[in-house]
């Protein structure tokens, strides 16, 4: 029998309601991007510690493992975490409630199975007040249907990103997902060097950020919620941030810049409810670049051009 469910593209997803879960499954990705990230060589900007959104859920994409590879992926249909390897081994994990120190421990010992040999620092990154995973006993929420719902925003969101990064001649990353601030995101590089970056985030060392904001940056995403901002919203930053940034005339009128976390944030919400939500989050990624490339004179004839369309290469002349 094939396996289907209802498709409801931009769903709700009120924080205060899943925040249990939110906060596990936080948890969870890390555990198995810590995985991704022992194994890994180390690519510019932490981009080789990413998840990426997948028809399901989220996938590590293939991992190294001498002669041949692995791969680890949340399916948030199913409900199960899938670890495969290209010789065809393969075992299955329920997600479901259980501990952070128990979901860790299941993984581990699937890998061992598997003849795969890793270790990974079993402290959170990006939290305050972490719990190191081998003693998280916490943390031990999954509503499935919230997951479900999480992961189609993401979808939904991944889709918009990645249609939003084909106006970019320059250097851009791919639409990934960061485990450590629990994000998907997406960013576009202007070709210079950025001023070193102070650090300071919690449970991260400063050299691995002062490397990721190396060069001057334009970045959106999209993140659940929690801190500073308690639902789920699009967010938009420059770094360094050019004089007037936070001043400057974003759209939707229901963007505004969050001083406290020094980006433009857009309620998801108001993505949700619009009448097109594409085209308003469209314009939500549009202008706040365009603020934070012309606040930084990029040299922007040079990094864009128009926007991708299936079957048609771009027009060089």
């Amino acid at each position: 029998m094939t396996e289907t469910l209802p498709i409801e593209p931009w769903p709700e997803l009120p924080y205060a309601a899943w925040r249990d879960t939110c906060e596990t499954l936080q948890l969870w990705t890390q555990i198995v991007g810590k995985v991704r990230l022992a194994r890994t060589p180390w690519l510019n900007h932490s981009w080789h510690v990413t998840l990426y959104v997948t028809a399901r859920g989220l996938t590590t994409s293939p991992i190294p493992d001498g002669d041949r590879t692995f791969q680890i992926d949340f399916d948030f249909i199913g409900h199960v975490l899938i670890i495969t390897t290209s010789d065809g081994a393969r075992r299955q994990l329920p997600l479901k409630p259980q501990t952070v120190a128990d979901f860790y421990a299941a993984v581990m010992a699937a890998l061992a199975d598997l003849g795969i040999e890793v270790a990974i620092d079993v402290m959170p990154n990006e939290i305050v007040d972490a719990i190191r995973f081998t003693d998280d006993r916490q943390h031990a929420s999954y509503d499935a249907d919230a997951a479900h719902r999480f992961w189609s925003v993401l979808a939904n969101a991944d889709r918009v990103f990645r249609e939003f990064r084909t106006a970019f001649l320059g250097k851009a990353s791919p639409v990934h997902f960061f485990w450590g601030s629990f994000d998907l995101a997406v960013t576009r590089f202007s070709g210079r060097r950025a001023p070193l970056h102070p650090g300071g985030v919690p449970n991260l060392p400063d050299d691995v950020v002062r490397e990721a904001y190396s060069h001057e940056v334009s970045s959106a995403g999209f993140w659940p919620g929690g801190g500073a901002i308690d639902y789920p919203a699009f967010y938009s930053y420059a770094y360094p941030a050019p004089d007037g940034f936070a001043s400057a005339r974003v759209r939707p009128d229901a963007a505004f810049f969050s001083t406290d976390l020094g980006e433009f944030i857009l309620p998801y919400d108001a993505v949700r409810t619009a009448p097109s939500p594409d085209e308003a989050l469209m314009e939500f990624l549009q202008s706040t670049y365009d603020a934070a490339a012309d606040g930084a004179k990029w040299d922007r004839s040079a990094l864009e051009c128009a926007l991708g369309r299936p079957r048609h290469p771009r027009p060089v002349s």
